[in-house]
């Protein structure tokens, strides 16, 4: 296991390591120079020469790309064009906020898709379960961008019970509850249809199983027999979604932290995109990617953990 586990940190570092390198390489397409953004247009170009010699950006991609990737190794991720500062400060102090939102969104969508699946499962084929198979193949198919809007409208423009923007820092836990309320609800939502039905079809396949009919045949009550004998053995291809999940939501942290005008690691990178901030896109982008194969990592390791014939095969 401990070998499965330097394999794939190695994997998820040069995975990683890569899309650091295609968005240094992609930056150098987007229109417009950083010089001129920060000196004003009416620069003159040898004042933007200079700085562009200043900032490294007059240098071949491959050796751009070579000590971003020395520097990543080292945790140096560069330093911000605009502030000077280190990019690993600015992704340390998105981070947080990217995560929370993240593990609400997911843990949201675990706590209504989970046992909304096991009971479509429990009760196959009437109307409760046509009703949430329709609801969520409706879920997943809209964008997330779209989820934001409407909610935004629903329950900040129109009834005013939730904030539509920020993250209520500074103002103590309730006020950053009720601000992260919405952006959390638009990435549940999409994953709640995702886990009802990878749970109805888990579930629905133990409970045709021999050893549950056997229960059934012996009088075992029917919340045991659901709960024990048949949501027990399919937590592991769950675990495994919610790892995936997780990734998943991180990325599309990026739209939901700019419509909601969230602090965070895709607001960040957005900026960046803008003002052309090449180190701290590349640096966002690094750790995004990361904190994406790692979660994935975490998620074959539980599912190893859960189930010894996937130990067995990962150790092959």
């Amino acid at each position: 296991m401990l070998g499965l586990i330097a394999t794939r940190l190695g994997q998820a570092l040069a995975a990683a390591l890569l899309v650091g390198l295609l968005v240094t390489a992609a930056a150098s397409l987007l229109p417009g120079e950083p010089a001129i953004l920060i000196l004003g247009p009416r620069a003159s170009p040898e004042l933007a020469l200079r700085l562009n010699h200043e900032l490294g950006l007059d240098r071949p991609l491959w050796l751009q790309g070579r000590d971003f990737a020395l520097g990543a190794l080292r945790g140096d991720l560069g330093r911000d064009f605009w502030q000077d500062i280190p990019v690993s400060r600015l992704v340390a102090q998105a981070l947080p906020h990217t995560l929370a939102l993240a593990l609400a969104g997911l843990g949201l969508a675990a706590l209504v898709g989970i046992p909304l699946g096991a009971l479509c499962a429990w009760r196959r084929g009437d109307r409760l379960d046509r009703t949430v198979q329709l609801m969520a193949a409706m879920s997943y198919s809209l964008p997330s961008y779209v989820v934001a809007l409407l909610l935004l409208l629903l329950f900040a423009a129109r009834l005013r019970w939730l904030p539509a923007t920020g993250s209520g820092e500074g103002e103590g836990l309730l006020s950053a509850l009720r601000h992260l309320a919405l952006p959390a609800a638009t990435l549940a939502i999409g994953w709640t249809g995702y886990l009802a039905r990878l749970v109805r079809e888990q579930v629905g396949g133990s409970l045709d199983s021999d050893y549950v009919r056997r229960a059934r045949a012996f009088g075992v009550p029917d919340r045991r027999l659901l709960l024990h004998h048949a949501l027990r053995p399919a937590l592991a291809p769950i675990v495994a979604l919610l790892g995936v999940g997780l990734g998943s939501l991180l990325g599309g942290a990026v739209f939901v932290e700019v419509i909601f005008s969230r602090p965070g690691l895709g607001r960040l990178i957005y900026e960046a995109i803008a003002d052309r901030n090449y180190p701290v896109l590349r640096g966002g982008v690094f750790v995004a990617a990361l904190l994406y194969v790692l979660c994935n990592l975490v998620a074959e390791l539980a599912l190893a953990a859960l189930d010894p014939r996937q130990r067995a095969d990962a150790s092959r």
